[in-house]
């Protein structure tokens, strides 16, 4: 089999991180945030930026500290140790006290939609927006709701509208005062996967058109690489990593990060003359030392199966476990063998209907760009 090179990992961190003297000042700048529950530390000296017209997306499994770190944001949890700033102002004030969420300038919005009940929906996003008469004001909601297809349910008390409803009018009234910074904590967790795909397209198209910066807490990384343009990755209180999308699926910098997205098949082996040696093919090593051990994480899309004859119970080939139609894609198991002869089961996502039999011979190729080296006991 043609050998084939993975990309390196790259730590793209400090220069996303970075920020030049030509930069405007971010909407949301946070220093240094460190955070403890008792003896637990929940953040643990998190440095990040939001710049206005931008969302930013905190990923990473339950419990990583994400959802504290925008707490601390909004001024719903204390600020222990750090600097937060919004628009270039700390928010504390000359005494040391916290700047009061309702003094940010900030819109939020959570899984729960949190809407007055004793209010209708016009009243609900009308409610931030005292500052404003009130013929401006009424006429400020009913512009937001029917950018977001509310407008006829403007009288309509909130229980009688449904889960993917009401996100639509919490997000209405959170929009409605023109924050600068906008932070979102799940938002969308609770809603069946059709209507939330519905319901992002639309916060995402309502974001970008308010030109506010935001911050978004989730833990489904598709919702994020959808939502975001940049991602921080966060796993026991730190940011992993930190960038686009594309840098974050394409040049992972641990295996739990090129893991966290997707499903990854993993093989291992020893680095001989800056290779490792696969039953799928050679991958490029650089900077590894021959004799080292290394993984080879190999996404299921980046495995190309083609049929190679008829199919054969007995041979020790590469050969067909089982197909599987997924809707869009077909996911193939797979059994490679290696130089000893030992077996290796893999993972293979084809797009459309690609349902080869059981047992049938198939020659594997694989895309080196979604194919990824690290040390052994790395994670």
């Amino acid at each position: 089999m043609d050998s084939v090179q993975a990309k390196m990992p790259e730590d793209s961190h400090a220069a996303a991180m970075g920020e030049s003297s030509a930069d405007p000042v971010p909407v949301l700048d946070l220093t240094g945030i460190t955070h403890y529950f008792g003896d637990l530390c929940a953040v643990d000296d998190v440095t990040l930026q939001v710049r206005a017209g931008e969302v930013v997306c905190l990923l990473g499994p339950s419990g990583c500290g994400k959802s504290t770190l925008l707490r601390i944001a909004a001024a719903l949890e204390e600020l222990q140790q750090g600097t937060v700033r919004i628009d270039g102002r700390e928010m504390r004030t000359r005494s040391g006290r916290a700047i009061p969420p309702e003094r940010r300038n900030v819109g939020l919005m959570f899984q729960d939609s949190a809407l007055f009940p004793h209010l209708s929906v016009l009243d609900n996003v009308a409610f931030g927006l005292d500052h404003l008469p009130a013929k401006r004001r009424k006429a400020r909601a009913l512009e937001m709701l029917d950018q977001l297809g509310m407008k006829r349910s403007a009288e309509r008390f909130p229980h009688r509208l449904s889960g993917g409803q009401q996100q639509r009018v919490a997000l209405a009234r959170a929009l409605a005062p023109e924050p600068h910074l906008m932070l979102l904590d799940e938002p969308f967790s609770a809603l069946d996967a059709r209507l939330r795909g519905r319901i992002r397209d639309d916060t995402l198209h309502l974001l970008k058109q308010a030109g506010a910066g935001t911050l978004l807490v989730t833990h489904d990384p598709e919702e994020a690489m959808f939502m975001a343009d940049r991602i921080a990755l966060m796993r026991d209180g730190r940011i992993l990593q930190y960038g686009t999308p594309v840098e974050l699926y394409c040049n992972p910098v641990s295996p739990f990060v090129a893991s966290f997205f997707g499903d990854v098949n993993r093989l291992e082996g020893t680095v001989h003359d800056g290779f490792v040696e696969t039953p799928i093919g050679r991958f490029e090593a650089n900077g590894y030392s021959d004799g080292q051990q290394a993984c080879v994480l190999v996404r299921p899309e980046a495995i190309d199966v083609h049929v190679a004859g008829p199919a054969d119970p007995g041979h020790r080939h590469s050969h067909v476990v089982m197909s599987r139609l997924l809707g869009r894609s077909s996911l193939v198991h797979l059994c490679v063998h290696d130089a000893d002869d030992r077996e290796h089961h893999l993972h293979s996502t084809m797009p459309g209907v690609f349902l080869p039999g059981e047992d049938q011979r198939v020659e594997l190729k694989v895309d080196p760009g979604r194919a990824f080296v690290f040390p052994i006991d790395a994670d």
